[in-house]
């Protein structure tokens, strides 16, 4: 039962009905398009805490009914949810921006798109491993397969399991599960880290993006695009592009009326005007396909 209600409004367009949309493209997310809700999960130590975000107004003017069940946490919890959903951004100077830029055409025809948070750090860093290299419906097949075994459901929610968990995996059952062994290896001894205090995912909010990517890149099986993923879903920074996801190369190609696909050296040519905003560049660029 929820005990306590707080109601947001935000002073800037905020296309949250488009987040819906992305979350549910991710069946282990709880989104409820009827009443424009989601179901968010969070971690407090070690309490497991589920949080209904409901929005309640426009694009144009848009506010949130937040609701939970633990009154005690609810000003922590509150904190998390305007950071994973970054309402704390100015959509209108990101629009205002690209208005100038070659893809102008673009943030008018889908204005107001946000670059939000996954819920979980490890959970996210964790999924973006599982995705490398893999086409979307097998790598969110793996995905579940991997958090339905071993993570825990909540109130229909599901949590991804913890460090302390993944690190305990053998390889083999990751491998049964169709997961490549060197796949099962960079999850699992990942995690290890995490454990043994190699890795500190928290040390990277105050780290600059470079040198966030010089120190995760060095661990096995995490290269660029990972990190690049990584910095944009899970710490929110604005200036990431990563040009090597066919995704936005795809879109790009569409954008620009390209017989092909645009090359490496296009691409770090066009971005180059999008700073210090690639992300919010990636995500509207993603958003053209996704709903085209």
């Amino acid at each position: 039962m929820l005990v306590w209600q707080e109601k947001i409004e935000l002073g800037m367009p905020y296309d949250f009905d488009y987040l819906l949309f992305r979350l549910e493209m991710d069946k282990l997310n709880y989104v409820d398009f009827k009443k424009r809700s989601v179901l968010v999960p969070l971690r407090i130590g070690q309490e497991k805490h589920v949080v209904t975000v409901t929005a309640t107004g426009t694009t144009a003017n848009p506010s949130f009914l937040i609701e939970g069940q633990d009154t005690a946490r609810k000003k922590e919890l509150l904190v998390q949810i305007a950071d994973i959903f970054a309402w704390d951004q100015d959509l209108r100077m990101i629009q205002q921006f690209f208005a100038e830029t070659e893809l102008a055409g673009l943030f008018e025809a889908y204005p107001a798109t946000p670059l939000i948070r996954e819920f979980d750090p490890f959970s996210n860093l964790v999924k973006t491993i599982i995705h490398q290299q893999l086409n979307m419906a097998f790598a969110q097949t793996l995905t579940a397969r991997f958090v339905t075994t071993y993570g825990e459901q909540i109130d229909g929610v599901w949590f991804y399991p913890t460090a302390d968990k993944v690190a305990t995996i053998p390889y083999q059952e990751l491998q049964d599960m169709q997961f490549s062994r060197r796949k099962a290896e960079y999850v699992i001894d990942t995690a290890k880290k995490i454990v043994a205090k190699e890795l500190h995912l928290t040390s990277f909010y105050d780290k600059s993006d470079q040198e966030v990517m010089q120190q995760l890149t060095k661990i096995r099986g995490i290269g660029a695009w990972t990190v690049q993923n990584w910095l944009m879903f899970s710490l929110g920074r604005q200036d990431l592009f990563p040009s090597s996801d066919i995704g936005i190369q795809n879109a790009l190609k569409l954008h620009f009326g390209l017989e092909t696909k645009p090359t490496a050296a296009k691409l770090d040519e066009w971005n180059q005007a999008w700073k210090p905003y690639r992300s919010y560049a990636a995500m509207t660029l993603w958003r053209s396909i996704e709903e085209g």
